[in-house]
């Protein structure tokens, strides 16, 4: 009895392994790459899956974006200026046999192109353009990225710039050349106005020599104003035109017959 008690209790612990060792089950974002006797044979799940213990082997793949984030780079501009560069990079397996059997550690291998891709494409740009021009830095480095890695089944989706940072000196300069481009607007600026307030002067004189009235009531709007300032000083504007008339050389007597 005790004999045949362990063996029934051996039987059921050789089906309990053999199914632990047999079934699989993948979510809905894995797959599993299927080796036979190490040959590949396909790409299943997700779902049950049901392997051959001994026979056939399984690698999971996940099939979700992954954000990686790459180190900080010394990068050397165009300009000769050396800035820090670090960078996110998004990406997704849309081929898990690729991504298996093509490349050993396609995490590793990623991350170390995206280093090399952002050093060789930002040292062709200069430092403004590194500063203003993220979005067409970001698209370069994103379709340089995804040629590279579509050998290996990888999407490279997006690449992100984060940080470009610079050293004390080229800040102090940086800031020095924003405060001059500032002064030099005002002054641009400032010019503009004075011209087109001179063409509205010439403009407004042009109106005011068409219609004398005009200019009267413009000597009474005066006098209003200063006479609301409480001011003891009045000054009464006197028209030129009248002046004018009292400085005429006065004609002399004809002499006599």
């Amino acid at each position: 009895m005790i004999i045949g008690y362990v063996a029934y209790l051996v039987a059921a612990l050789v089906v309990v392994m053999f199914l632990s060792a047999a079934i699989r089950i993948l979510r809905e974002y894995q797959r599993g790459v299927v080796f036979t006797l190490g040959r590949f044979t396909g790409v299943k799940g997700p779902g049950l899956i049901i392997l051959i213990p001994f026979v056939q082997q399984m690698v999971r793949v996940d099939l979700r974006v992954v954000v990686q984030d790459v180190p900080p780079q010394d990068v050397i501009s165009r300009d000769n200026v050396s800035v820090k560069v670090n960078a996110v990079l998004y990406f997704r397996i849309v081929d898990a046999e690729r991504a298996v059997i093509q490349v050993e550690d396609f995490m590793a291998a990623t991350n170390q192109l995206a280093q090399t891709t952002l050093r060789s494409v930002l040292g062709k740009h200069e430092l403004d353009e590194m500063l203003a021009e993220r979005d067409k830095l970001n698209s370069d480095i994103q379709e340089i990225l995804d040629q590279r890695t579509d050998a290996w089944g990888i999407k490279v989706s997006d690449v992100e710039i984060k940080h470009v940072d610079l050293n004390e000196n080229m800040v102090r300069a940086i800031a020095k050349q924003a405060e001059a481009e500032r002064l030099r607007r005002a002054k641009v600026i400032n010019a503009d106005g004075e011209q087109q307030a001179a063409a509205k002067l010439v403009e407004a004189g042009k109106m005011l020599a068409e219609a004398p009235q005009a200019m009267q009531l413009r000597y009474f709007e005066a006098l209003h104003d200063i006479a609301g300032e409480r001011s003891s000083t009045v000054v009464f504007p006197l028209p030129m035109d009248l002046l004018g008339h009292f400085l005429k050389p006065q004609g002399g007597g004809g002499g006599g017959g």
